[in-house]
């Protein structure tokens, strides 16, 4: 009995068919509770829908579904196969497509198969986090993990196309540019992306018009810079950062981004110093774990979905860890209990309001996984302190 729960347990495929699963039942259970239940989905539809009216398409339409879309128009093109679908359909595809693009980045991973399905299992709670609120954030992990593991394989086309499609869409992609020094053939990535770029810049025009494009890049940043601006609210369900947390313990949200960004760019460049671990397969994928969290931890638009890209980096720097000693499992563990489970019924209602909520304590043990990183990166030995098989 143990030797057979041992084998389904370190078999990737049984914890990759669960996320099919997950993904599945929580879109249909989003939609028999009715288009309130799944405005997320109802949003994106509407991306398409609007784009080929040429409406705005980051304004409010409170006749199809509350709150406005934040993604860029690209993104009119990715749901047009789910949008054109009765909505029963084309929600349950819309998740599971999600889940494929993340299913198919950790299987890409250059991890032993135990170590994979280590890894989904250890992500399983933020994935279905993720997975129930129906957004892009699922696949956007995929993207950034696949736009490494291309350029570790010299893959540089299908490593632009991936950061271009996260940029595009969600801006976060462009994170995946942090692994651009590793790249062994940088013309040809730089041509690929320069050219996808163009192409993508350009193909939502076809459905709608090149002057309404141009008009939608302008009306995605002014939406993108009023999101920001009311994300930085004490005690909402945004901003749950590393700014968040210090704004919300000082009780002061006026704080810029910029008083964190840029000290905190520069401590994430400080590892690049060091380029003879350039060579060094996990030290590029250390680095990867260091953006993965970067990027949710300096954002002031972190929500709790989100989180699934945090908690992949730091699932990265865990099973990279050759000596597990007592307080790399006790990082683990805060992050699972706090970070993954801190919405759950683990906690009572009372902590998660007045304290988890209140001072963005689900990002709290992610920053500190993250300087744990940035520790590891600027003095370990890469060719030797790690594993990866």
């Amino acid at each position: 009995m143990k030797d057979k729960f041992l084998k389904f347990i370190s078999n990737p495929k049984y914890i990759f068919g669960i996320y099919f699963l997950v993904s599945a039942l929580s879109a249909m259970a989003k939609y028999r509770g009715g288009p309130e239940k799944y405005n997320n989905y109802m949003i994106f539809k509407n991306v398409f829908t609007n784009t080929l009216a040429q409406k705005n398409i980051y304004l409010l339409y409170p006749d199809v579904h509350f709150d406005s879309n934040h993604y860029g128009i690209l993104f009119s093109l990715l749901i047009a196969p789910f949008a054109i679908l009765p909505d029963w359909l084309g929600i349950v595809l819309w998740n599971i497509a999600n889940t494929f693009v993340f299913v198919f980045a950790i299987h890409k991973l250059p991890f032993s198969n135990p170590k994979k399905a280590f890894f989904a299992w250890l992500c399983l709670q933020e994935f279905i986090t993720a997975a129930v609120s129906l957004q892009f954030n699922i696949a956007l992990t995929g993207l950034l993990m696949l736009s490494a593991v291309y350029i570790y394989e010299r893959k540089e086309t299908q490593s632009a196309i991936s950061i271009l499609i996260g940029f595009f869409v969600k801006l976060y992609g462009i994170a995946g540019l942090s692994s651009f020094l590793f790249i062994k053939n940088k013309w040809k990535f730089i041509f690929s992306f320069l050219g996808f770029g163009i192409l993508f810049l350009i193909l939502p025009m076809l459905i709608s018009s090149p002057h309404f494009g141009l008009q939608s890049y302008a009306d995605w940043f002014h939406s993108l810079s009023e999101k920001n601006a009311a994300n930085q609210v004490l005690g909402n369900r945004q901003d749950y950062s590393l700014m968040g947390i210090v704004r919300r313990i000082s009780g002061h949200a006026d704080i810029s981004n910029l008083v964190f960004l840029l000290p905190g760019m520069a401590v994430f460049a400080l590892p690049y110093l060091r380029i003879k671990q350039y060579k060094n397969l996990s030290f590029q994928l250390m680095i990867l774990a260091s953006t993965l969290l970067f990027i949710v931890l300096f954002s002031s638009s972190s929500e709790s979905p989100t989180f699934i890209i945090a908690v992949s980096g730091v699932m990265i720097w865990f099973i990279m860890q050759k000596e597990r000693s007592p307080l790399i499992i006790g990082l683990l563990i805060f992050v699972i209990i706090l970070t993954c489970f801190s919405f759950s019924d683990l906690f009572p209602q009372f902590i998660k309001d007045n304290y988890i909520m209140k001072y963005s304590l689900k990002a709290l043990p992610c920053c500190i996984v993250w300087f744990r990183i940035i520790y590891e990166l600027l003095t370990k030995d890469f060719e030797k302190d790690y594993q990866l098989d």
